[in-house]
């Protein structure tokens, strides 16, 4: 059985920020969600987030987790402190418990089984993760043997010059015998500066105690402020492109791109420089995305181009050419073949197979049939200033040069709107429709001249 408490009590006063720390995102989840995300594949009995500052706003932001045991520590005292407060939830239980911080985000499933099973092998009594730093100045020290037996954590200001040149880190990661730590944990001290209860304490006092190494030191990465933010980010970025790669995607400057660890990427994307993929976006075989564009939540199809282009919770099928400067928004759905070009913008509409949008176009909650031609500047004036009204276009219909059509309207399939016409009642099949005054030509005519007063 292993029961998991997650310290995330923190005010994280050198985030300065209003947020509780745990909650700043990184790539599309937030640093909590991230260590929560480690955890699916182990599916613990028990997960104890161990909240304190604006503790709802973190439970509310956790709700989508269904079996979360939110544990409250109202006093931050120290990480020893924190895990103290399991003491009543965890009356009776015989199991492991892991111990991992909220501002850790970057630590990798593989890792824990790792910590887990060597914790099961050795029958320890707690299994201490470790990392050979390269630069380990600030860090606690941890010494143990050849065997990896655990002796002792010397806190940086308290090692000797000789003792400074170990590199090997206290990660803050723990393993424990729940039995063993619940009768340790009534007596831990707080005789140190802070005036804390520190978890490190306890190791002292169990046996057998040894260490896992980390395969890669920067898993343990800890976030305080926004520049360690960032440097996370980064490092979130070179694994995730890394892995694409390794996949069979294409980045073309993988240092202008950024990627979500949520997002799908099938073999033969190309992703061009200046472009970001974010949310659930899933981008499928032989697709180019860029340069310069963003594709949020969305679901791009086979053999797709977005070029120059902003794609937010919407869908297109495959063979389509989106952009330069288009704008494809809420629940927009582009059919197959489809061309959305320059400064066309889509929401809330269904856009049916080898359907033209070619340029400076508005199209919003409307639905177009195949084979539809939308002509430069055409318009559906869908909102009344209180309503939202649908547009239907029939198979086969085009719209002439900056047309409007006045929602509600429908028009039948194999409609012409001539141009610049302005239509507010329904048109049937295989009809041209004119809607525009007749033009007027006075030969001669000349304005006459303001006279002054």
């Amino acid at each position: 059985m292993v029961a998991v408490a997650i310290l995330a009590a923190g005010r994280g006063t050198r985030m300065k920020s209003s947020l509780p720390k745990v909650l700043h995102p990184l790539g599309g989840r937030s640093l909590i969600e991230r260590v929560l995300g480690s955890l699916e594949p182990i599916a613990p009995d028990r997960i104890f987030p161990i909240i304190g500052y604006q503790g709802d706003r973190v439970q509310e932001a956790l709700s989508h987790y269904p079996n979360l045991e939110f544990v409250q520590q109202s006093q931050q005292l120290g990480t020893g402190h924190a895990v103290q407060q399991l003491l009543p939830y965890l009356e009776g239980y015989d199991g492991e418990l892991l111990v991992l911080n909220g501002d850790v985000p970057l630590l990798r499933t593989s890792t824990l089984q790792q910590l887990l099973q060597t914790h099961r092998d050795r029958r320890n009594g707690a299994t201490v993760l470790t990392a050979q730093h390269p630069t380990p100045q600030g860090y606690g020290r941890v010494f143990c043997d050849r065997r990896n037996v655990f002796e002792q954590i010397v806190e940086d200001r308290d090692c000797t010059t000789a003792q400074k040149q170990n590199p090997r880190i206290n990660a803050g990661i723990y393993c424990f015998d729940w039995q063993k730590l619940a009768q340790i944990l009534p007596n831990l001290k707080s005789n140190n500066d802070q005036g804390e209860y520190y978890i490190t304490d306890a190791v002292n006092y169990l046996n057998p105690v040894t260490v896992v190494d980390v395969d890669d030191y920067q898993e343990i990465f800890g976030v305080n402020d926004r520049k360690q933010l960032a440097a996370a980010y980064d490092i979130l970025q070179t694994r995730l492109k890394d892995e694409a790669m390794a996949s069979g995607v294409t980045l073309v400057d993988p240092h202008s791109i950024t990627l979500d660890d949520t997002i799908v990427l099938e073999p033969d994307t190309v992703i061009e420089p200046n472009s970001h993929i974010r949310g659930t976006s899933v981008i499928q075989s032989g697709s180019r995305i860029g340069p310069g564009s963003l594709i949020e939540n969305s679901h791009i199809g086979e053999n797709v181009t977005v070029l120059y282009s902003v794609v937010c919770d919407s869908v297109v099928a495959a063979d389509s050419r989106i952009g330069p400067y288009a704008h494809l928004r809420g629940q927009a759905d582009i059919g197959q073949g489809c061309r959305i070009g320059n400064f066309v913008e889509i929401k809330q509409t269904q856009v049916g197979d080898q359907t033209n949008v070619a340029h400076l176009a508005y199209l919003g909650n409307a639905t177009l049939g195949e084979k539809v031609n939308i002509g430069a500047g055409t318009i559906t004036a869908n909102y009344d200033g209180v309503n939202k009204h649908p547009t239907h276009i029939g198979k086969g219909s085009k719209t002439g040069s900056n047309s409007v059509l006045v929602a509600p309207v429908t028009l039948g399939e194999d409609v012409t709107v001539a141009a610049g016409s302005v239509v507010t009642k329904d048109v049937p099949d295989d009809s041209l429709v004119v809607a525009r005054s007749r033009q007027v030509v006075r030969q001669g005519w000349r304005m006459t001249p303001k006279t002054n007063p």
